[in-house]
């Protein structure tokens, strides 16, 4: 054979028509083309939807004679503050076809003096810009999403409703409008940071020194009867670890894998124990970041409970019995560790079977989000495992946790990671770990996690886009208005689940939804003569509390989704598509229970 001859059968091989008759005969590549052209469409040719949000401050004056207002449990100063009259941010303005986008200000800080039975009193607002393309506002997640469920490449899917939310905007240079921006953020730089550095760091570590393995091996030996103690161990460390969120993610899968695998625990279930022991704890036992963040968001201009942040902080600890979906999200995951769990659907109960009595952790066709390096152990022959290697990163890991959020109100998880790798690398080398061993652990904890990584910058990313044009803003003008009072906690529900859905954030509804639904349960409340004000208002808080995480909890394009099947070793898709029936039985359970509360003690 010529070298002509191999250059002909390489191109062959390269552009092999099978390939390309395969990719044109796949539903997704025509959905991604189509969905990028209407995007181009409705950007050039659709004018958004433009709307005003005005937010009641809790303003208070330094002693330097500056204002302030708190902000994520910080204090945002007030530089520039106009009599409401004077605002920019008015109807008129936004409906003047000749004003283009870029000339309406995103945010005006107003003030207004009113008159009272006590006096005059000065009011301070927070004035917002807000615009959504309507029901096309909602594109670039559903066509992430429906990639996600079709492809099962969770990459290519949150990277197609990426393009498609920033040809929408008219950002079509990604590299530089989209990703460059996020890139240059610090909330990206946490999280390459924090779960590429830090986790896979500590990961590689605990791989390299056999940590996790003598962790593993001493609850088998002490705690560990088989798949139910090796579960609620699982559930016990969630509970434990209530800071909620992506904290308790890493650090109950990490510290649970090892024993579940041993015991034949498929990676479906415990994504599923890890995700719903993460937000919903931190909603019950809420001595963590959330009450200071989204107290910020419950002014409401009339409500005498709502005054103060003191007043926001003590209605957040007072609402936390009603938080019925967090509490079933619980119990169905301990009730899972007993194998009693009703409501798991086949898809889940065929992964429990599979896993018992194969030992196959993963479907057949599943791909892992965790490389193959952070599932095996790589202990240098001449280094004994030792069960500290595990406890003293995991205590100082803990320690510094508590530490900084009872010092400062607020845990500092970076400092916490840090403290922990530093720790878990001391160890190794005073214990005798050659220091390129110890190097070439940290490297392949760093391979490890680089998917998942990619992943989680992808997550954020289209959750900015999504934010950007508008999709939670349009679902609450849709569904948010003329409504009786009993349905409103039912309505709320659907609504935050749909939106962080969508989204893949909690936090991130949160500040598109209680400055809207707060206000609208005041209204509705005074409208129809209820007699308990405050507890229907305490209602419509927990919905859209809980209605986020859950919502949260089932995206694919979710940051903690994402997290739990990455530290667990679990095919994103397959943590959706199992946990999306428990959750959704569970959020069903707590939507009767708010309905039924409001009917019976909201006092109409």
């Amino acid at each position: 054979m010529t070298a002509m001859d191999d250059l002909k059968s390489g191109l062959n091989s390269l552009f092999e028509f099978k390939t390309i008759e395969r990719i044109f005969k796949n539903p997704a590549f025509y959905i991604f083309v189509f969905s990028v052209l209407l995007s181009i469409f409705i950007g050039q040719n659709v004018a958004p939807n433009w709307s005003i949000e005005k937010v009641t401050l809790d303003v208070k004056t330094m002693e330097s004679g500056e204002i302030y207002y708190t902000y994520k449990n910080k204090p945002k100063v007030i530089d520039t503050i106009v009599p409401l009259s004077e605002t920019q941010l008015t109807k008129e303005n936004l409906s003047n076809l000749q004003l283009s986008a870029q000339e309406i200000p995103e945010e005006e800080y107003v003030f207004e003096t009113v008159s009272t039975t006590t006096g005059e009193e000065t009011r301070y607002y927070q004035l917002k810009s807000q615009r959504h393309w309507g029901i096309w506002s909602l594109l670039p997640a559903l066509v992430a999403i429906m990639l996600c469920w079709m492809t099962k490449e969770p990459i290519t899917a949150l990277f197609s409703g990426v393009i498609v939310g920033a040809f929408l905007l008219g950002k079509y240079d990604l590299s530089d409008q989209v990703f460059l921006e996020v890139f240059m953020s610090k909330n990206a730089a946490g999280i390459l940071l924090l779960y590429l550095w830090l986790l896979g760091g500590l990961m590689g570590v605990w791989s390299r020194t056999g940590a996790a393995q003598a962790f593993a091996q001493l609850m088998t030996k002490h705690v560990v009867r088989g798949p139910r103690t090796a579960k609620l161990v699982a559930w016990a460390l969630g509970i434990i670890f209530f800071q909620g969120g992506t904290m308790s993610t890493v650090l109950v899968g990490t510290t649970v894998k090892p024993i579940a695998d041993k015991e034949r625990i498929s990676h479906e279930e415990l994504a599923y124990i890890v995700d719903s022991t993460a937000s919903p704890i931190a909603c019950l036992i809420a001595f963590n970041a959330w009450p200071a963040y989204i107290q910020a968001f419950l002014v409401v201009s009339g409500a005498p409970f709502l005054l103060t942040e003191a007043d926001r902080l003590s209605f957040f600890f007072k609402s936390v019995p009603l938080s019925f979906y967090s509490i079933f999200a619980v119990l169905g995951t301990f009730l899972l560790s007993i194998d009693k769990a009703p409501f798991l659907g086949k898809r889940f109960n065929d992964a429990i079977k599979r896993a018992r009595d194969t030992g196959q952790l993963d479907h057949p066709d599943a791909k892992p989000l965790s490389a193959k390096e952070l599932h095996t152990s790589h202990v240098p022959a001449n280094y004994t495992p030792h069960v500290l290697d595990f406890f003293i990163p995991l205590g100082m890991l803990i320690g510094t946790t508590i530490f900084t959020f009872v010092s400062t109100g607020s845990p500092n998880v970076r400092w916490a990671f840090g403290f922990a790798l530093l720790s878990g690398c001391l160890m190794a080398l005073f214990r005798g770990m050659h220091i390129t061993q110890l190097m070439e652990g940290i490297g392949e904890g760093l391979k490890g996690v680089v998917m998942g990584s990619v992943i989680l910058i992808l997550a954020i990313t289209i959750g900015l886009i999504s934010s950007e044009v508008g999709g939670g803003i349009y679902l609450v003008e849709l569904l948010g208005n003329g409504l009786p009072y009993w349905i409103l906690p039912s309505l709320l529900l659907i609504l935050t689940m749909t939106i962080a859905f969508s989204t893949g954030t909690s936090w991130g509804t949160y500040a598109v939804a209680f400055p809207l639904a707060m206000p609208l349960a005041w209204a509705v409340a005074h409208a129809q003569g209820l007699e308990y004000v405050e507890f229907y208002m305490m209602v419509c808080f927990a919905t859209v509390l809980n209605g986020s995480v859950v919502g949260d909890q089932c995206s694919p394009i979710s940051d903690t989704t994402i997290l739990s099947a990455m530290v667990t070793g679990c095919d994103l898709m397959d943590h959706v598509k199992t946990q999306i029936i428990p959750a959704t039985a569970a959020a069903i359970l707590a939507g009767i229970c708010w309905t039924l509360a409001v009917l019976f003690f909201a006092g109409a």
